[in-house]
């Protein structure tokens, strides 16, 4: 049951967090059309362009475009543009033999 509760408090706060404005900075910052958005996120090019016209679109299609730019290593906030956090994929191609690798697991 707190697996279910922890996922749920999670993807609130990703719908808070991730804005249609967002949206569009991210694309702009990897470089990326609505249409390989679309391609990699698996959300429609309808919906990613409502979405980013501050028009509804689903909970679940909001949460997939989110995800696939934290899967670069975006982060969002309110009020600020994306940027780049840290993860284990970004922070350095050689941290799996690295010896502090397991506390990142």
């Amino acid at each position: 049951m707190a697996s279910y509760a922890m996922k749920i408090t999670l993807e609130r706060i990703a719908l808070f967090q991730f804005t249609p404005a967002h949206c569009a900075q991210a694309r702009a910052m990897l470089g990326w059309s609505v249409e390989e958005l679309s391609r990699d996120s698996g959300v429609s090019v309808d919906a990613i362009e409502r979405f980013e016209a501050r028009r509804d679109v689903p909970d679940a299609d909001r949460l997939a475009l989110a995800y696939r730019f934290e899967s670069e290593g975006l982060v969002f906030f309110p009020g600020f543009a994306p940027g780049r956090g840290m993860n284990m994929k970004s922070a350095a191609a050689e941290a799996v033999g690295r010896s502090e690798y397991a506390m990142g697991e």
